[in-house]
C-alpha cells in the first residue's frame, strides 16, 4: 500500500524502535552503532535519563502557552546560552533553518536602520544554511536550489576560506551589511576554516560596521570540542544561529545576538508560535546540565582525536583516501570517488553513517561515545572503506 507521507526523503530500509546511549535497535531487534546522532542532534545519545526526566516532568506541568506570555524556562535557557557564548540576547525558534532565517532578517533590518535599503550578505560556496527560500538562497548548493527559482536576492557568494575574495567584495560593494559563514562546513564536506580566516572576518566586520554571523547549527553544542566552533579562533560573533544538539532531539533553535546586533529586533519584528516553549526549553536546559556534568565538551575533543587517529592508522596507504579531517566529533573521510553506496553497506554492518558532498563519509557520533565504542566504529567502518576502494571506480 502506498504511504501517504510526502515523498521528500530517500529513506533507508530500516525503522528504529528504541535506543540506549550510542546504540539503536530496529523492528527486527538488530543492534546498530549510531555514528550519525540524527545528523548531530542526539548529542547525549538515546534515552538519556536526564532528558527523559526533563521531558516527562515538564509535559506533566505545561507543554505550551505561546510567547504572548512570559516563559521562565526560556529566560533561564537564554541566560545559560549567553553565558556560554559571551553574547547578549536570544530569539528562540524550532529549527536551524528558522535560526538562520532569523539571522538573515536581523541583518536586513540592521541594514535598514543604518540607511542601507538593499543590504547584501556575503555567503560562501558549498555553504548550507537551510531549505526555506531565504536560507536556500544563502546556501551554496545548486542541486538543492534547482527548481525553486526565483531565489531570494541580496546574497553575494565567495569561495570559502578565501580572505582575499571577501576583501574584494568589501572594496567594490557598498551594500554589504553582514557575513554569514560556517566555521566548519558540515553538508559542504566537513571543511574547516583557518582560524586566521575567522579572525580576519571578525576584524573586517568591525572595520566595516558589518555583522559577523556564524552558523553553529551543526557545529555548536560541544560537537567540535568547544561549546561553539568559532571559539577555536578566539572570536565572538555578532549573530549566532544554533539548533540541532540544543534539545537532544526535541525541536529547538536559537539565534543569539551580541554587540551591534543587540536590540535590533523590537516587538513585532519577528516571532514564532512554537519557539522557546516550556517543553523544548526544559530539554535544552537538561542538555546543558548533562553536558557540563559529564564534561562532554572536552570528551568530544578527546574522542574525536581518537577516532581520527584510528581511521588514519587503519586507512594509511589505502589508495583512494584523499583526506581525513574535522574537529572533535565532526569528522569527514574524503574519497576520490562518489561513495553513497557505503551508507547501505554500513547499515548492513550495523553502523549508521552518512555521505555528504558525494565523496565525503560524514561521522557525527553522540558526544557520549566511549573509547571502546569509538574503536568499534573504526573497526566496523574501515574494512568497508577498504573493500569499496578496492573495486574499480565507476
Amino acid at each position: 500500500m502506498r504511504s501517504h507521507v510526502m515523498n521528500t526523503y530517500a529513506r533507508l530500509p530500516v525503522s528504529f524502535t528504541h535506543g540506549q546511549g550510542v546504540w539503536l535497535w530496529d523492528e527486527a531487534g538488530r543492534q546498530y552503532l549510531d555514528a550519525l546522532a540524527g545528523i548531530a542532534v542526539s548529542g547525549l545519545g538515546h534515552a538519556h535519563p536526564a532528558i527523559v526526566a526533563a521531558i516527562g516532568g515538564q509535559a506533566a506541568k505545561v507543554i505550551h502557552t505561546s510567547n504572548v506570555y512570559g516563559i521562565a524556562l526560556q529566560e533561564r535557557l537564554a541566560d545559560r546560552l549567553c553565558e556560554l557564548a559571551r553574547m547578549d540576547e536570544v530569539f528562540f525558534c524550532s529549527s536551524g533553518a528558522e535560526a538562520n532565517e532569523c539571522a538573515i532578517k536581523l541583518a536586513r533590518l540592521y541594514g535598514h536602520r543604518n540607511g542601507i535599503a538593499d543590504g547584501a550578505i556575503i555567503v560562501m560556496e558549498h555553504a548550507w544554511h537551510g531549505r526555506t527560500l531565504a536560507t536556500l538562497s544563502a546556501t551554496g548548493n545548486r542541486k538543492a536550489q534547482a527548481g525553486f527559482e526565483p531565489l531570494v536576492p541580496g546574497f553575494v557568494r565567495v569561495p570559502y576560506n578565501d580572505a582575499q575574495a571577501v576583501r574584494q567584495v568589501a572594496e567594490h560593494n557598498r551594500s554589504v551589511v553582514a557575513v554569514l559563514v560556517e566555521v566548519l562546513q558540515g553538508e559542504g564536506g566537513i571543511h574547516v576554516a583557518d582560524a586566521a580566516y575567522v579572525r580576519f572576518l571578525r576584524q573586517l566586520c568591525d572595520e566595516r560596521n558589518w555583522l559577523l554571523m556564524i552558523d553553529e547549527v551543526q557545529s555548536g553544542m560541544g560537537r567540535t570540542g568547544k561549546w561553539f566552533a568559532h571559539q577555536w579562533a578566539g572570536v565572538v560573533p555578532d549573530v549566532m544561529p544554533l539548533a540541532k544538539g540544543l534539545g537532544s532531539g526535541v525541536p529547538i533553535g536559537a539565534c543569539l545576538a551580541a554587540g551591534r546586533a543587540t536590540g535590533v529586533f523590537q516587538p513585532g519584528n519577528h516571532g514564532s508560535t512554537f519557539g522557546g516553549g516550556p517543553l523544548a526549553c526544559a530539554a535544552g536546559l537538561a542538555t546543558l546540565e548533562a553536558m557540563q556534568a559529564g564534561d562532554l565538551v572536552a570528551h568530544a575533543a578527546a574522542m574525536g582525536e581518537a577516532i581520527r587517529t584510528g581511521l588514519a592508522g587503519a586507512l594509511e596507504g589505502v589508495a583512494g583516501v584523499v583526506e581525513i579531517r574535522g574537529m572533535g566529533l565532526m569528522i569527514g573521510i574524503e574519497l576520490d570517488r562518489p561513495c553513497a553506496a557505503l551508507v547501505k553497506e554500513a547499515l548492513a554492518a550495523g553502523l549508521l553513517i552518512n555521505v555528504t558532498a558525494e565523496r565525503v563519509i560524514r561521522l557525527l557520533p553522540p558526544l557520549v561515545i566511549g573509547a571502546a565504542e569509538a574503536a568499534e566504529l573504526v573497526a566496523r567502518l574501515t574494512p568497508l572503506v577498504r573493500a569499496f576502494l578496492a573495486q574499480p571506480a565507476a
